[in-house]
């Protein structure tokens, strides 16, 4: 069976210091991303700009913009500031200026960009995120670490949450918790690095829980895809992991 694969865990851009964990060269554009996913099979990406995390969230949502402008095959994260400081200007202005790019989900990076993610400082976007169904993607612990995630689920119970970026050894019970208590909390693939992973939160959780996603290009794009179409599951199970649970997540969203 051919699986329709739409990662939803990609970056592009060139960033200030090559991660050690790099596989290849990084896609410094929205052409040599789809080069990339053509090679390894994969027809959909939900993308991020690593400009939004070395830079300034706001420079990086504009380039992110700009790649993405066009090109049907890809959708787009901005990254969230506190609004304090007035960065992100009018939040509806916000919001629907990234429904217009093309942009779905949203991300966040507090601690380069010096912020708490607790609801003193975001609570404002948190509540428009649920109300829009913007799915929240944070990367942990590189980004945000554990505590912070469940005080943020503690704080906002029905924010939609992707954990992604897991790494390597088994998080299972750092992630399992928040999916015993939060029904819109999901974890994508590429940091669920588990012999039998994908089979056991299947069989726990339903396959509604995972989305598929690899971490490129800090991760191969097929190493998951891989782990996917030979996981020991329904084949309907497989292609709503391969895309058909992001395609739904991100068909709620409204700006």
């Amino acid at each position: 069976m051919e699986l329709d694969f739409f990662d939803c865990n990609v970056a592009l851009g060139l960033p200030m210091v090559r991660p050690a964990t790099q596989h290849g060269a990084a896609p410094a554009t929205a052409s040599a991303l789809l080069a990339a996913m053509d090679r390894a099979g994969v027809r959909r990406a939900l993308v991020w700009h690593v400009a939004q995390h070395n830079s300034h969230p706001i420079t990086g949502n504009q380039l992110l913009a700009a790649e993405i402008a066009g090109h049907e095959r890809l959708a787009g994260c901005w990254a969230i500031l506190p609004n304090t400081c007035g960065e992100l200007g009018d939040l509806d202005a916000f919001f629907a200026a990234a429904y217009r790019a093309g942009v779905r989900a949203l991300r966040a990076f507090p601690g380069i960009n010096r912020y708490l993610l607790r609801r003193e400082a975001v609570g404002e976007i948190l509540d428009r995120m649920v109300a829009g169904h913007w799915p929240l993607i944070l990367r942990v612990p590189a980004d945000v670490g554990w505590e912070q995630v469940y005080d943020l689920m503690a704080a906002t119970p029905d924010l939609t949450l992707v954990l992604a970026s897991m790494g390597v050894w088994g998080s299972d019970r750092l992630f399992r918790p928040l999916l015993d208590r939060y029904p819109n909390v999901c974890i994508e693939t590429g940091g669920h690095i588990v012999d039998g992973g994908i089979e056991d939160v299947v069989a726990r959780y339903g396959a509604g829980r995972l989305l598929f996603g690899s971490g490129f290009p800090d991760q191969y794009l097929g190493a998951m895809m891989l782990a996917l179409a030979h996981a020991e599951i329904r084949e309907a199970d497989k292609r709503a992991i391969a895309g058909g649970n992001l395609d739904r997540l991100l068909a709620e969203v409204r700006p």
